[in-house]
């Protein structure tokens, strides 16, 4: 998981993936990035070509009192200069052999002792690493973004297709779900609400090879933006022992360009610290959408700190002295305050909101050009922010998890499965 970008509305990390958020993911982010860099480009490409005659103009009779030897030097030059190269694809032939490198060999050397691994198993598996241009790019931050809008970013999931999904994998793993909530406490429509933010139920994993992303981060991660590379090799690190606890080639796994996997979309590290194997098969498959993810889901927000039978918020009335409001706004989504501190601000909270005995945070959610919405969370509000680090994300996976426990209850047993 990802923690998705609080400088515009948030895409979980599923979206980074093509998703992360998360991470998103993923790619409604990514889409809109290319979209706002071609308009750009577009537009200086534009100016660029309408005044181009206007300075061959200006420049002609410079260029008519220029010796010849400097003209033909000059055309020289540009002949020799040519066509300029379009940037790598991924599909282009290797210019990185990992396999062979210093680095690379250093830090199989480092994950065998470590982690009580092969060592020739381990530099074979990196030796199938490809570096993925693709990769470099879709982890450097886009072009500044347009103004949140919590409406805006609700209507992506909160949609019918999205719905019907849900239902129909709920329905398939409604004793799963049942479980899960016995065991963890997590109940099946915050599960279910997960799975269909980061993934949409399976459609959107991701379609990287999950040894291709995190070598490229791990050992070329790009100039520009703060250097992260040392995350990813210890992701790396944790990939490449699930791949040896599960008896997987590194090579064979799909996931998003920063490398998490399956419909959770859990980073290697998640996967080996929170997975479950709920089916009690022997592996945890997190790529097919079966228990195992509902176990997994559920496994995480648990060590995270859910509460069983906890609301996750109330709704509130923002104080109308803007300082106070900034005060409160300012602790952003931990939940810093008492339900008498809230009011005492200038909150103003429902009864069942006044008797928590909780703490709550107060949530702002900005909706563009209209006024910002409000909700005071509580401890399992923050945890699921846990997952992908963002009020809007949360907020999205509450809502859709919402709607399909009303779907489910309008009429589950007229409800089939698609053949």
């Amino acid at each position: 998981m990802i923690p998705a970008p609080e400088h515009c509305p948030p895409f979980p990390s599923s979206h980074a993936a093509g998703a992360a958020a998360s991470g998103q993911p993923h790619p409604g982010r990514l889409a809109a990035a290319a979209i706002a860099a071609a308009l750009a480009f577009a537009s200086g490409g534009s100016f660029a070509q309408a005044s181009a005659p206007a300075a061959a103009a200006a420049s002609a009779p410079h260029a008519a009192a220029r010796p010849k030897a400097v003209k033909a030097k000059a055309a020289a030059k540009k002949k020799k200069k040519g066509k300029e190269i379009a940037v790598r694809d991924d599909d282009a032939p290797d210019s990185v052999v990992y396999g062979r490198r210093d680095d690379v060999l250093a830090f199989a050397a480092q994950v065998a002792d470590e982690r009580g691994l092969d060592r020739a198993w381990v530099e074979d598996q990196l030796a199938r690493a490809r570096y993925l241009p693709s990769v470099a790019k879709a982890i450097m931050p886009g072009p500044p973004g347009s103004a949140k809008n919590w409406t805006a970013y609700r209507a992506r999931f909160i949609e019918p297709n999205r719905l019907a999904a849900g239902v129909q994998w709920w329905q398939a793993h409604a004793a799963a779900l049942e479980d899960a909530q016995q065991r963890y406490g997590v109940p099946p429509e915050i599960v279910a609400g997960v799975i269909g933010v980061e993934t949409f139920y399976g459609r959107m994993t991701g379609n990287y090879r999950v040894l291709d992303a995190l070598a490229t981060l791990a050992f070329d991660f790009p100039s520009g933006r703060s250097d992260r590379s040392a995350f990813y090799r210890s992701e790396l690190r944790a990939y490449l022992v699930w791949c040896a606890l599960e008896g997987r080639d590194a090579d064979t796994v799909r996931g998003s360009f920063a490398g998490a996997i399956g419909w959770p979309q859990f980073m290697p590290s998640s996967l080996l610290k929170y997975a479950v194997d709920f089916d009690h098969d022997g592996h945890v498959d997190l790529s097919a959408g079966g228990d195992d993810v509902v176990g997994s889901v559920a496994s995480y927000l648990a060590t995270f700190g859910w509460q069983r039978g906890m609301p996750l918020y109330f709704p509130v009335l923002p104080p109308l002295d803007t300082e106070a409001r900034a005060r409160l706004v300012a602790a952003d989504i931990k939940p810093s305050f008492t339900a008498a501190q809230l009011t005492a601000a200038g909150a103003q909270l429902p009864d069942a909101a006044r008797d928590f005995t909780g703490l709550l945070a107060f949530v702002e959610l900005q909706n563009g050009d209209a006024p910002p919405s409000y909700v005071a969370g509580t401890q399992n509000f923050y945890v699921v922010t846990r997952y992908n680090w963002s009020a809007y994300y949360a907020m999205a996976v509450i809502d859709l998890a919402t709607a399909l426990k009303r779907e489910m209850a309008l009429a589950p047993a007229a409800r089939t499965l698609a053949p």
